[in-house]
């Protein structure tokens, strides 16, 4: 979702609220109470009370007699959202105010964004976070409004952001999403969700707009750092531990968890030209083997109630007004029971950027007869709906099948039961010490060592003077979708900590990516690179303080400002380049001038190009993506050995763009080579390292011989052939033959991460099912199509032993 500033159209977004579509009151005075429609007498449940109070009733009864209550307006506000609307409704503290809303909303709201933000995202001039206990305050407020003062007494839904921690004021931070994938540790990724929902209810938020389970397959999207890379099948598992992580496994939700929303379907993650919201010019097959297969895994295994569609069109059709997609595949295919959710602004895109409706009444009808059932962030699309069902244009029973999925969300959440949250307990769970650990352990398993030439680990007691350079040695990356934790860790940080008086640490910023915030500001607009000329007297520096080192831990990469989502065209996060931006280049020849050992530590959101300089001559490489506020604590953990780097590449890290697209499981006719240059990618899917060392053997098959379909279970002995304890992912991956389309040479089928002591020997099981084996043939029908298959496992993509599985 994004946050569109537009000069071009803010004001007419802005002039279609509430006020305009649903009536205005004096200033102070008490709702109006709108007609109401005669109720059915057995609506009502013993003692009088409606159905839908009553929480031992079904939930389709109480949605029902709820719906049957609710006049055209109250519906509509219920699929619509208030968020730049906050200003008409607050006093001049940020504060809710019953009789400015009431004179704007005179029925209510159904929905709310963002309520840890004051006045809607990006303005400069407002203090724009709220503490875990103002949230509280405003959310209760608004709730206790709409439950003692509005004729139904219907509560509000909430949703915040929680890509990967609530992206809230003193909120935990994790590392970010692609960090979380180089994992592989579907278990972790589940645990650390749970945290994440437990923060966020306790605010009194009920559903967040997260994950990302769109495959990524251009790493110069901006937004490649919010996916979980380029494989439909891990992109699957780590969505399904995601969605279980935020919502447990039971219906009604537990007090301690949130609905989550997957985002973006679909064909999201590879746009034409790597551009945000780009088309994706993707036949139906490429969509059904590569973009729905995360999808339909979490839909089909997990209780999600929450869809967002994605803004990018698909054979000239945007996603928020495709019926196939949204209805046939989604609903139909996959048996999708929730609402779907527009983007921001996404709904109005159809009129404004995509012109395939003349106006937002005409992008309302067409969106909601698509499937989208709730108009995100301000409605304004959505707020046209009353006057066309008053024309005549659309029915209200149309209206009743959005309202309807979006009341189903609002009991199963419990908020009917308790709308209200306890500020001294959300402060108390939030960044408690369970969430601060658990944070370090899952910046830990991300890292990825991509190469090492025995300079790591460090050793203390071996050093005199340690420099630690660069534009991310002493500041705290954590990524878009990101607010302020209440403590980060820079690697500076956590090395000084980690070595205490025993070694003198040094540093310099060495280079600096863009003017302004050093960090790199993911919602500033403007984005200029630093003047060449600051930069050399920073390199400058830098040298100079390194002189006196043993060794240099140099942390470059990139920054929020670079790489980050694009979301108006004048606020642009996709690039051209994989290269290092900046100076950085130099930074490093530079230091390399000095003939000392060098390790690079790479900060970044999406996967950078490094040259062949750096690649012979730097000593170790290690891959940290964007760690989260533990950052300084777990890098220090590896770099000197405490933790034993175990992660693995969840993309294919080209070695430039002219190799793009560059992902493992391609077609056998690609990649068949370049003029002058490699096509080999600089680092392959699966791909890290480990200061041990481990042999993996071929896989067994309990039988070589199966039917079309039967299941075959392959077992996968590993051994740490090391001197020290570390972790090792065993990946399997297939390959079809000869098949009636072509298939790719190799698909990713299963994968476990083990924790093994030097010497140790694991067996590592899979069941390799009719599932794993089908893919949709000729005809477009999804079969197992008899033949033999290999069936491979190693440490990653290339490095791989087989076996011969036949089936019959």
């Amino acid at each position: 979702m994004t946050d569109r500033t537009r000069s071009g159209w803010t004001k007419r977004r802005l002039m279609a609220t509430g006020a305009a579509a649903l009536g205005t009151l004096a200033a102070g005075e008490v709702a109006a109470q709108p007609r109401r429609r005669r109720s059915n007498p057995a609506s009502s449940a013993a003692g009088g009370a409606p159905i839908y109070k009553d929480p031992h009733a079904a939930i389709e009864a109480r949605v029902a007699d709820l719906l049957g209550r609710m006049t055209l307006d109250e519906k509509i506000a219920q699929i619509t959202t208030v968020w730049r609307q906050k200003p008409q409704i607050f006093d001049d503290a940020f504060n809710f105010d019953p009789a400015k809303f009431a004179s704007v909303y005179p029925v209510g709201i159904g929905h709310m964004a963002r309520p840890t933000d004051r006045q809607g995202y990006n303005n400069p001039n407002v203090p724009n976070s709220r503490t875990p206990r103002e949230t509280v305050e405003l959310v209760n407020a608004v709730q206790r409004y709409h439950v003692e003062h509005t004729r139904l007494g219907v509560p509000v839904l909430f949703h915040e952001e929680a890509l990967h921690g609530h992206a809230a004021r003193d909120a935990t931070s994790f590392p970010q999403a692609i960090a979380l994938a180089s994992t592989w540790d579907p278990a972790l990724h589940e645990r650390i969700f749970t945290v994440v929902a437990r923060e966020v209810r306790a605010r009194g938020v009920q559903l967040v707009l997260a994950p990302v389970v769109d495959i990524c397959r251009d790493p110069r999207w901006g937004r490649i750092e919010e996916t979980y890379g380029e494989d439909p099948y891990l992109c699957g598992e780590m969505g399904v531990a995601c969605v279980k992580g935020f919502q447990g496994e039971t219906l009604p939700l537990a007090p301690d968890r949130v609905f989550a929303t997957l985002k973006h379907m679909t064909g999201h993650g590879q746009p034409e030209s790597g551009t945000n919201v780009g088309p994706a010019p993707y036949s139906v097959r490429y969509l059904r083997e590569n973009f729905f297969p995360p999808f339909e895994q979490v839909v089909k295994r997990t209780n999600i109630r929450s869809v967002m569609a994605s803004y990018n069109e698909i054979d000239g059709v945007p996603s928020h007004a495709n019926h196939w997609l949204l209805h046939d595949v989604l609903r139909g295919e996959f048996g999708f029971k929730g609402a779907v959710i527009s983007d921001y602004f996404a709904i109005e895109d159809l009129a404004r950027l995509h012109h395939i409706e003349p106006d937002y009444a005409s992008a309302a009808i067409r969106a909601l007869r698509a499937g989208v059932d709730c108009d995100e962030p301000n409605g304004d699309c959505f707020l046209t709906l009353a006057d066309s069902v008053r024309a005549g244009r659309v029915r209200e029973e149309e209206i009743d099948v959005a309202v309807r999925r979006m009341l189903e969300i609002k009991f199963l959440s419990g908020m009917f039961e308790q709308p209200y949250a306890d500020a001294d307990h959300a402060e108390l769970i939030t960044d408690n010490d369970e969430a601060r650990a658990l944070a370090a352990e899952a910046a830990r398993k991300a890292v990825v060592l991509l190469k090492n030439d025995n300079a790591l680990p460090l050793s203390a007691d071996r050093l005199r003077t340690l420099a630690v350079i660069g534009p991310s040695a002493a500041i705290t990356r954590i990524g878009g979708y990101s607010n302020v934790p209440r403590r980060k860790i820079s690697i500076l940080e956590g090395v000084r900590a980690k070595v205490g008086s025993r070694v003198n640490v040094v540093t310099a910023e060495g280079v600096r990516l863009t003017e302004g915030d050093p960090e790199g500001d993911w919602g500033r607009d403007t984005n200029v690179l630093t003047d060449p000329a600051v930069n050399r007297r920073l390199i400058a520096e830098a040298v100079r303080v390194s002189r006196r080192a043993d060794q240099i831990v140099l942390c470059f990469g990139g920054s929020s400002s670079e790489s980050r989502e694009g979301w108006s065209d004048n606020h642009l996060g996709d690039r051209d380049s994989l290269a290092l931006l900046g100076q950085q280049e130099g930074l490093f020849a530079a230091l390399a001038e000095l003939g000392k050992p060098i390790i690079v530590v790479l900060i970044n959101g999406r996967p950078q190009s490094l040259s062949p300089f750096i690649l012979e001559r730097a000593n170790a490489i290690v891959e940290g993506w964007y760690l989260g506020q533990e950052t300084g604590t777990a890098m220090a953990d590896i770099l000197f050995g405490d933790a034993n780097p175990g992660g693995k590449l969840p993309v294919t890290i080209a070695r430039n763009v002219g190799q793009l697209p560059d992902f493992y499981d391609h077609k056998p006719s690609a990649r068949r080579g370049y003029l002058f240059e490699s096509a080999a990618p600089l680092f392959p899917f699966g791909f890290g390292l480990s200061y041990t060392t481990f042999e993996i053997d071929a896989p067994r098959l309990s039988r070589t011989q199966i039917g079309v379909g039967e299941s075959v279970e392959v077992s996968v002995s590993v051994r740490n052939t090391g001197a020290r304890a570390g972790d090792e992912v065993v990946q399997l991956y297939i390959h079809d033959l000869v098949s009636s389309v072509t298939r790719p040479v190799l698909e990713l089928k299963g994968f476990e991460r083990v924790t093994l002591q030097a010497g140790e020997t694991k067996t590592v099981r899979f069941a390799l099912t009719p599932e794993h084996l089908r893919f949709w043939n000729i005809d477009m029908q999804r079969v197992v199509e008899p033949g033999e298959f290999d069936v491979m496992a190693g440490p990653n993509s290339i490095d791989l032993k087989s076996t011969r599985l036949t089936v019959v």
